[in-house]
């Protein structure tokens, strides 16, 4: 992939967008097929459901959820799906906090 971005899966989709990638294990509540506008899904890569519920998107445990995230990353055969792409890819993800979420821990990894 030459170029990665990450966006609510509840921002409109754009044209810059590229190939529009769901990485959550759940599917964004409330988002119609149509609306979510996805080339594809790759739910393996999302994190684990025990670290999910760990983490539960409190801010504090975000340093600690990053470390146990990317080392669950380094074992996942997903990795290389996301890796395959080709042109932009956008991470497309529904926490609500833009800074605070799986899919921006997933991007830097990716970038690596």
């Amino acid at each position: 992939m030459r170029s990665l971005a990450i966006k609510r899966a509840y921002d409109p989709p754009a044209r810059g967008d590229g190939s529009r990638i769901l990485v959550d294990r759940l599917w964004p509540r409330g988002i119609s097929k149509r609306k979510a506008a996805l080339d594809g899904w790759i739910k393996e890569v999302a994190p684990s459901p025990s670290l999910r519920k760990w983490f539960g998107h409190k801010p504090e445990r975000f340093r600690e959820f990053s470390k146990r995230y990317r080392a669950e990353l380094k074992d996942n055969p997903a990795v290389a799906k996301l890796r395959a792409l080709k042109g932009k890819v956008t991470l497309i993800y529904g926490a609500r906090d833009p800074a605070v979420n799986h899919a921006a821990v997933l991007a830097k990894f990716l970038k690596r």
